[in-house]
């Protein structure tokens, strides 16, 4: 019997691309977050001298990634761990969608995740057949819960939770025997105090989890800070006991990240200039298509961290869509992720400066043809 899966939504986009594509000047696509921008140079020359990988990598990653790994968390994140509770992925992505078949859950079980969410929580329940809940409300979670998935800063709304809402999740999983897991790959692009200086609170932070990390698990990826997307380099962190099981399985399945992208990941792991100097360049754009999008009518809520503005113009959200397609801008709808944004699109922040300023400027004139 097949799978009963969640439709591609991006599919759905199709007709509005096609009428922001004949806009004079040509199409705005703010749709997806993919990264524009150049990776940065000091990874591509370390993933250009691993180039001589001739023996199967390590499916747990080398020593020296590990290490990079730990210490990753140690100065970004005030978080010790062991090489033991760390683990290379190949993009995060995959991890999502297939961590509730590695811990053995199935029918009858419970997959939580937000309310407004990207589809792949919901895909990973799919997978093993199991119920999907999407509840922001720890008390509402049921006896049957086998599996949290929370994501700070959240795609698509850029919502951080502090971390006395990290706690109680985490406290509430662990009470129902659950494993809980922070998706936070956002987490060094924050835009508002005290989130502008410092990452976002992590799921591991000794505040959320107190002494033990048991039944908790931080998954990073550097696609977005280090514009990696191409290079499918992530990581999860946490309970070493969960970890090993999931490891485990992986060596089975041979899923093993190619040893020039773990290089590659060393070296980006241990540079801070090159990702302060990439938020600059989303700061900028955010700034600018921030203030024409509030000029346009529009309302942001939420956004505090991210690549997205989560704007609305109290209405369907498909009709905001069309309306932008209109003016040549191409966003997701806010249905895309669940029923919580049924009047909101997403904006992503990732386009080149010059599209951007098209994007502002079409923003603007529309501004000048509703006054007049």
């Amino acid at each position: 019997m097949a799978l009963d899966l969640p439709d591609f939504p991006w599919d759905q986009l199709v007709p509005f691309k096609q009428r922001a594509a004949a806009y004079e000047g040509g199409i705005v696509d703010l749709s997806v977050g993919s990264p524009v921008d150049p990776t940065p140079e000091v990874v591509r020359t370390a993933l250009a001298q691993a180039t001589d990988a001739h023996a199967y990598p390590q499916v747990a990653g080398t020593p020296a990634l590990r290490e990079a790994i730990v210490a990753w968390y140690a100065r970004r994140q005030g978080v010790t761990l062991t090489p033991d509770q760390v683990l290379p992925t190949i993009g995060s992505k995959e991890f999502i969608a297939g961590l509730a078949l590695w811990l053995g859950i199935g029918p009858g079980d419970t997959v939580v995740f937000p309310e407004a969410a990207y589809p792949t929580y919901e895909l990973g329940a799919a997978l093993v057949r199991a119920e999907a809940l999407a509840s922001d409300d720890p008390a509402a979670w049921p006896d049957t819960t086998k599996l949290v998935w929370l994501n700070s800063p959240g795609n698509p709304d850029g919502r951080v939770l502090a971390v006395e809402q990290l706690r109680a999740a985490v406290e509430r999983a662990r009470a129902l025997g659950a494993v809980i897991v922070g998706d936070e790959c956002y987490a060094e692009l924050g835009w508002e105090p005290p989130y502008d200086a410092a990452p976002t609170p992590s799921i591991l932070d000794p505040r959320v989890v107190g002494d033990t990390t048991d039944g908790v698990l931080s998954v990073y990826s550097l696609s977005k800070q280090s514009n990696l997307a191409g290079y499918r380099a992530a990581f999860v962190a946490g309970d070493a006991a969960v970890l090993a099981d999931v490891l485990a399985v992986r060596k089975h399945t041979g899923m093993m990240p190619p040893l020039p992208v773990q290089d590659a990941m060393i070296v980006a792991l241990a540079d801070d200039t090159h990702v302060q100097q990439q938020k600059a360049r989303y700061r900028a754009r955010r700034n600018m298509l921030r203030r024409a999008l509030e000029g346009a009518g529009f309302r942001i809520d939420h956004s505090t961290a991210g690549l997205y503005l989560w704007a609305t113009r109290d209405e369907p959200a498909l009709d905001t869509v069309g309306w932008l397609a209109d003016r040549g801008i191409l966003v997701a709808p806010g249905t895309f992720y669940g029923p919580a944004g049924a009047e909101h699109v997403r904006v992503a922040l990732t386009a080149t400066d010059d599209r951007i300023a098209a994007a502002a400027q079409r923003l603007a004139s529309a501004r000048r043809l509703a006054a007049s």
